[in-house]
């Protein structure tokens, strides 16, 4: 009785590490998607002075 409540838990923990490792992975995945577009549209922009700013 007591190998099958120990293999049960170690069920659920390898259950629970493949779901935290799915969710990293859409966290790391995520991430690098928000960061290539904010450095897209950082690139759109000028860097020098506006010419607003100019007299």
């Amino acid at each position: 009785m007591k190998t099958k409540f120990a293999a049960s838990v170690l069920s659920a923990l390898l259950y629970v590490q493949g779901l935290l490792g799915i969710a990293g992975l859409a966290t790391v995945l995520l991430k690098e998607r928000a960061h290539a577009g904010e450095v897209s549209t950082n690139s759109d922009m000028p860097s020098g002075p506006s010419l607003l700013a100019v007299r």
